[in-house]
């Protein structure tokens, strides 16, 4: 099994600094529908047979190029993929106490206390666990040797790395991740080897002609 993991595009919120999570169901502006398709120009030749998105439109949105083309054997979508919640920062520009709540989550979940959370939103053990069950239904012999696209969101992407390099939750911050970027996994002998990290070079096409039949 081959993972192409992207991050979904930009959304106006990501550009204006507001928070989204779960709870906000955003859509890509027009930079972000520019990623998507960079993307498609890029890997449209990789024939996905199965498409993984969360359950909200941003992620929905990046993968459409796909998804309208028809050619992979079924889009799912799954809750388990959202963004994390951030409880009551959801749907509000940042301030100087949402800095500092947000200062102190990450100080908690670096010193492993992955139970923090934001009033009213999930912590990095809930996101973890909700991840777990991803890697568990994707580990289940219909995958095999299948090309695999995943979109998700920032945090979420972030916790999926440290699962899939076995490392703690308290290392999420040294993962880099931009707007569609992508990571590369192979998972052969029941362990997942990672040919690209954070890899952008498909923005490279965003001056270039798309591709329109899809």
């Amino acid at each position: 099994m081959t993972l192409y993991i992207i991050r979904h595009g930009e959304t106006q919120l990501n550009r204006e600094g507001i928070v989204q999570g779960s709870g906000v169901d955003s859509e890509l502006n027009e930079t972000g529908r520019l990623q998507a398709l960079s993307f498609f120009n890029h890997y449209h030749n990789v024939h996905f047979e199965y498409i993984i998105t969360s359950a909200l439109k941003r992620t929905h949105q990046t993968v459409e190029p796909f998804i309208l083309r028809g050619s992979h054997k079924d889009w799912i979508q799954t809750p388990d993929l959202n963004e994390i919640s951030w409880g009551i920062h959801e749907g509000q520009k940042g301030n100087a106490q949402q800095h500092e709540n947000y200062k102190k989550l990450m100080a908690d979940w670096e010193a492993g206390i992955y139970t923090s959370r934001i009033e009213g939103g999930e912590s990095a053990e809930d996101l973890k666990n909700r991840l777990e069950n991803v890697l568990i239904y994707l580990k289940n012999e219909r995958f095999q040797q299948k090309n695999i696209l995943l979109c998700t969101h920032g945090r979420t992407l972030l916790c999926l790395l440290t699962i899939l390099k076995n490392h703690p939750l308290s290392m999420m911050s040294a993962f880099n991740h931009k707007n569609t970027c992508l990571y590369k996994v192979q998972y052969i002998d029941e362990a997942f080897h990672f040919d690209m990290e954070n890899d952008v070079r498909h923005l490279n096409d965003e001056k270039k002609e798309f591709i329109t039949q899809i």
